[in-house]
């Protein structure tokens, strides 16, 4: 008997389609950044150059990573945002700078056009084209865009995929110039971009990350476009003021150390604020969604705190093993979209959309429901995904059970309160029902 091959849907085709397409036109892009680069440092240059340049870009992502844990990016995304400043990006900067540089040498005169590439056109070129990328996921993806923190993220990708690319030009020029002592030139070039300047494209594109995590963020669009425009404006500023640095010999130190590295400090305390109100956030959420029956009442303290998941990961993965820590996490990670969603809704930053809301809560049903009868979990006590202990607080009033509704009838539920019911009562436009449901 031949099985009979599935058919997808138009819609389906389409979505399975374009992000591959669009994948691939990106790694062309980075292909032809590179391509052109050989003309200038040779074959050897580029295996060099990549070799060189794949060091310092896996921490650098890694980093940015990790600031995402309440509610990580989908990986994707983050692949789209890196290809974009590896491929798009730099291939669009290295046309339109090297063009500036003739155009420059032609006007100003001979040896203007490198400080002109780099004081002036570089930074506006450079910062625009990645810049576009984030500001793109505003427009078209708004339902993925938090705020700062994801503003931040995926600017690091963007900007770690575009220092990528460069640093195969800047480490494989190292090897071709250096003459008889190639790994001397390496070295010092390794030192500058790889060991002291890993996260330069990644901080000055943040800053445009960060306008437009407030423009997610606020009611207002003219501030949130002003917002995005200081942003840009700020990240240009810096790029030349490093551009220029770069020429002024000992005068870079000074400005690395009073300028560079506070910023950078200062970004870096701008996360950790930005993730704490994260968690605020959810721990005002939780009890509403515990109240509605969407989570289990004990599971209120565990979701609510990074250490409580990660405490409640480690114990289902010593019992149940490896696939139902995996469901767990997965349920916390929809828990947290959901969470988050609700409270932009709230401030006004978005529209209270019942669609987007009926999708995510029924994600949230799933998930839980995965983790619970992912293998290796007891079921005998009808107890949530993660093993009965004191730590863990009392057993839910309301366990989940593999038999209760399926996750279509949880949709139309009224909106959860997550402050005092006088304040958030649990009527408005959440409890529409969405169309076709």
């Amino acid at each position: 008997m031949i099985a009979t091959p599935v058919r997808l849907a138009p819609q389906q085709r389409r979505t399975l389609v374009w992000p591959v397409v669009g994948l691939i036109v990106l790694a062309v892009c980075a292909l032809a950044a590179v391509g052109l680069a050989s003309t200038e440092i040779g074959p050897g240059g580029v295996i060099v150059g990549a070799i060189c340049a794949m060091l310092p870009v896996g921490p650098v992502l890694l980093a940015f990573a990790w600031i995402d844990r309440w509610e990580p990016e989908p990986p994707r995304l983050l692949l789209t945002a890196f290809l974009w400043g590896a491929g798009f990006a730099a291939l669009v900067a290295l046309i339109i700078n090297s063009s500036a540089v003739l155009a420059a040498e032609l006007l100003l005169g001979q040896g203007q056009g490198d400080v002109f590439g780099a004081v002036i056109s570089a930074p506006l070129v450079e910062e625009f084209v990645k810049g576009a990328f984030v500001v793109g996921l505003l427009l078209f993806r708004r339902r993925e865009f938090d705020g700062i923190v994801d503003g931040v993220v995926y600017a690091g990708f963007v900007g770690a995929g575009f220092a990528f690319t460069e640093n195969i030009i800047y480490f494989g020029r190292a090897f071709t110039e250096a003459g008889t002592s190639p790994a001397m030139g390496i070295v010092v070039t390794f030192v500058l971009r790889g060991l002291l300047s890993p996260f330069a494209h990644p901080l000055f594109t943040a800053m445009t990350g960060i306008g437009v995590g407030i423009a997610a963020s606020v009611r207002s669009r003219a501030l949130g476009v002003g917002a995005i425009l200081l942003g840009y404006v700020l990240a240009v500023v810096l790029h030349a003021l490093w551009n220029s640095a770069t020429q002024l010999g000992p005068g870079f130190f000074g400005i690395y150390v009073l300028i560079m590295v506070p910023l950078f400090v200062a970004l870096l305390g701008l996360v950790v604020w930005q993730r704490r109100r994260e968690r605020a956030v959810l721990a005002r959420q939780m009890p509403g969604f515990a109240a509605a029956g969407w989570i289990a009442e004990s599971e209120v303290p565990l979701l609510g705190s990074m250490s409580g998941r990660r405490r409640w990961r480690t114990a289902v993965r010593r019992s149940a093993g490896r696939s139902a820590s995996e469901a767990v996490v997965h349920y916390q990670h929809a828990v947290s979209e959901l969470a988050f969603l609700r409270a932009r809704a709230e401030r006004g930053a978005i529209p209270p959309n019942p669609v987007w809301h009926a999708e995510l809560l029924d994600n949230v049903v799933r998930t839980r429901m995965a983790a619970v009868n992912a293998p290796g979990v007891p079921h005998q006590h009808q107890t949530p995904p993660f093993p009965p202990n004191q730590q863990y607080g009392p057993p839910p009033s309301t366990p989940f059970r593999a038999q209760d509704p399926p996750p279509q009838q949880y949709g139309p539920r009224p909106f959860p309160p997550s402050g005092p019911p006088a304040q958030h009562p649990p009527t408005g436009p959440w409890q529409q029902r969405p169309p076709g449901a």
